[in-house]
């Protein structure tokens, strides 16, 4: 298995985020080919933020093959990327919603919350993974604007959709937050987006003790790095060249790698597990 997560990347770049997977070369893999479903989460409903490529699109797959239906929200910008995990999803035998919008935008955040549950009437595991990166090899060339989509995107937007997910939630559901190895070993190029990622541990161990009297699980993912389209549409050139190859492992990791992680996470296996982060990072050793 290890031989086929071995990629080359060739030269190459985009010039937005969202990045857009179907452009990538190579393409992501989203799943192992003889990865084997095993209905940990059948008839669970899930609602996936940046759930149309990369991770989120890793995740919606391996749920799905677990027997879950699966809500994506995703970027306009990314409708092809959508449109290939819509299918994916449904050639597993299950459901699936796409719900394109902004996550900055607090009327969204609750009309996407409302669509879910008008389509499947209820919210079992919610897993916010959206995020997005502005490097900067100075902290005063960050721009003001792009400082502020980043906190909207990745942590403010997570309280406001946890906050407008969890009347909607029960019993044994769960809550997933895909954190980063930054936020633990820093990066001098990503001091804003770093940051985000260590409120959202704060904010995984935090929500986690909020809702144990309710039964509710709050975990986390923390990747390392991962080949995934927010990769090619922020950093530059060199920087893409040597992705992944400081790690021990001295490679890049896959979506279908750091998946199984959210489905262990979702599924009644991790049923003593809340407030936790797991590290899917190639190697690297975090002291938490």
């Amino acid at each position: 298995m290890n031989d086929q997560m071995e990629i080359d990347i060739p030269a190459q770049q985009q010039d937005a985020q969202p990045g857009i997977e179907a452009q990538m070369n190579p393409q992501p893999i989203y799943i192992r080919d003889d990865y084997e479903g095993s209905d940990k989460l059948v008839d669970k409903v899930a609602l996936i933020t940046g759930g149309d490529s990369g991770i989120g699109r890793a995740v919606a797959v391996h749920f799905a093959r677990e027997g879950a239906d699966v809500a994506i929200v995703y970027h306009p910008r990314e409708e092809e990327d959508a449109q290939k995990t819509k299918q994916l999803i449904e050639a597993e035998g299950r459901r699936s919603l796409l719900i394109p919008g902004d996550l900055r935008n607090l009327s969204f955040i609750r009309d996407a919350v409302g669509r879910v549950i008008s389509h499947f009437n209820r919210i079992n595991i919610l897993v916010n993974n959206a995020a997005v990166q502005f490097p900067q090899k100075e902290l005063t060339d960050i721009k003001d604007e792009d400082m502020q989509a980043t906190f909207e995107t990745n942590i403010l937007a997570m309280f406001r959709l946890t906050k407008a997910a969890l009347p909607h939630m029960a019993e044994y559901d769960c809550i997933i937050n895909t954190t980063s190895v930054t936020s633990y070993r820093g990066s001098e190029t990503l001091l804003d987006y770093s940051s985000t990622k260590g409120a959202i541990t704060a904010f995984t161990r935090s929500l986690s003790q909020h809702l144990v009297d309710r039964n509710i699980r709050v975990n986390a993912v923390a990747p390392g790095p991962i080949w995934t389209p927010l990769i090619v549409s922020s950093f530059d050139l060199e920087k893409i060249a040597k992705f992944g190859k400081d790690t021990p492992m001295e490679r890049p990791g896959q979506p279908a790698e750091v998946a199984p992680a959210y489905v262990f996470l979702a599924s009644e296996d991790a049923s003593y597990v809340t407030g936790q982060v797991m590290h899917i990072n190639g190697g690297e050793v975090i002291n938490s």
